[in-house]
């Protein structure tokens, strides 16, 4: 039904809505699932009706091939049960999910999610735009964060000549294993690509989006960019 590698709202409230305008804004296909129809009316984007803990609901969406399932629910025994059918229906997706109270947040790590942020810290702005610059005939990416919550980022790079991530595959990169970022999109010729395989192979002017808390993209920046 959707294109493999596509990324995944489980709910529709006030922050999976600033969430989807976030993807919207950097052209990232994208699927919301929530249990309301009515809240759907006049959208321009995928979605399907139901609930987000139903396995059936989560197949439907395509949970199986997507890259990234983002957890924005209201009731944090919800959030655990989608998470960790999230979770047994694709191992290697990326799951992002929201705590509405701290004393959850073990919880949801143990049900299967990378990243758990607290609503109390839940960011009131997510607003992220990319620019262009050009110094001396040469033009550089200037990335903000487009933060989806509080301690977790997306940020873009454009891949140069000399960065070690050049010439190599997602498998070869390793970058999750190695500094705890994951690479959830590649903008080439543009076009975005979010089926993020093992053997995609980045190069030379890809612009690629990595997803991480501060530090982890402090050291992704570190090791596979040339300073």
């Amino acid at each position: 039904m959707k294109d493999k590698g596509h990324l995944i709202v489980l709910g529709y409230g006030d922050v999976g809505k600033r969430v989807t305008e976030v993807l919207k804004r950097n052209d990232l296909k994208f699927l919301v699932v929530d249990a309301r129809p009515g809240i759907f009316e006049n959208v321009d984007f995928d979605f399907v009706v139901g609930n987000a803990t139903s396995e059936d609901v989560l197949k439907k969406a395509d949970a199986e091939n997507a890259s990234t399932i983002i957890v924005s629910l209201n009731d944090d025994n919800d959030v655990i049960f989608a998470t960790l059918i999230a979770r047994n229906l694709n191992p290697s997706v990326t799951i992002m999910a929201r705590a509405n109270s701290y004393k959850s947040i073990d919880k949801i790590y143990k049900a299967g999610a990378d990243y758990v942020p607290s609503i109390s810290i839940v960011a009131g702005q997510m607003l992220a735009r990319m620019t262009s610059e050009c110094v001396q005939d040469a033009c550089y990416l200037v990335d903000e964060d487009i933060r989806l919550y509080e301690g977790i980022d997306i940020e873009k790079h454009r891949v140069r000549d000399g960065d070690p991530l050049v010439g190599k595959s997602v498998k070869e990169l390793d970058i999750r294993a190695t500094v705890g970022c994951t690479i959830i999109g590649v903008e080439r010729d543009s076009k975005v690509i979010t089926d993020i395989t093992p053997s995609l192979m980045i190069q030379l002017g890809d612009v690629i989006a990595v997803v991480g808390g501060k530090a982890e993209i402090g050291m992704f920046k570190k090791q596979y960019l040339k300073n």
